[in-house]
């Protein structure tokens, strides 16, 4: 898979799980906790969302905000994690 087919589907599981006002969109470089997108539990349902998705193993040192707070820094990620 490559890295836009990763990026579409984590917009539309982001959109799904967490944005419930239709006037609101994200954009894959914009900040999923800063914006109040996702809280913390938010992050370890992304976190499974992820390892069940694209079969990653997510470690506990790699929960931080380079690899997890955008679409595009999670497509990154998993694109990495992938190709590993």
């Amino acid at each position: 898979m490559d890295r836009q087919e990763i990026s579409k589907r984590v917009a539309e599981f982001i959109s799904e799980q967490f944005i419930f006002d239709e006037d609101l969109s994200i954009g894959n470089d914009d900040s999923l906790l800063e914006s109040g997108t996702i809280d913390s539990t938010g992050i370890l349902e992304l976190v499974l969302f992820l390892e069940e998705n694209f079969s990653i193993k997510v470690e506990d040192e790699e929960l931080i905000p380079d690899n997890l707070d955008s679409i595009s820094k999670i497509a990154d990620y998993v694109t990495a994690k992938t190709a590993a």
